[in-house]
């Protein structure tokens, strides 16, 4: 299973916008130009973030988005289920009715498979939060950077 560009763009561009918040929105341009990723691809993925309330929008001339809420309360989960859909390896181990999707389900000796696998994809990436990528992308950044020599 794979995650697809508005995925993996689209948490990058979140933890970006976490990073880079301050009194003012963030732009997208600013984003776009940090992640290397197309302005107008962005605004397809931050309008769906929009629409399910993660991200609000703020219009003129200061404008760009903000978060809603608190990054340690966003999950991972929450932004991969809006722009890829259901977090899943099959259709089957979706959801309590997705059984009505496969005429094999009560039988199926893979079934199991792909519930475990559908579980543990879940669980990491429901308890991996905006908070966390952040702390995780300032930690990368410090290891990173040049030392700094004082005369």
């Amino acid at each position: 299973m794979r995650t697809s560009t508005k995925g993996r763009y689209g948490v990058r561009a979140m933890v970006d916008l976490v990073r880079h918040q301050g009194p003012e929105p963030v732009r997208l341009r600013d984003i776009a130009e940090r992640q290397g990723i197309s302005d107008h691809y962005l605004e397809q993925l931050f309008s769906s973030l929009r629409k399910a309330g993660l991200v609000r929008s703020v219009r003129g001339t200061k404008g760009g988005y903000e978060l809603v809420g608190d990054p340690s309360e966003v999950t991972v989960g929450d932004i991969l289920r809006v722009l890829e859909g259901p977090i899943g390896p099959v259709e089957c181990v979706e959801d309590e009715d997705s059984l009505t999707h496969c005429d094999r389900g009560d039988v199926c000796a893979t079934r199991l498979l792909w519930k475990r696998l559908h579980d543990a994809i879940a669980s990491v990436v429901d308890s991996t939060t905006l908070a966390d990528l952040v702390e995780e992308a300032s930690r990368l950044e410090q290891k990173t950077a040049p030392p700094m020599y004082y005369i």
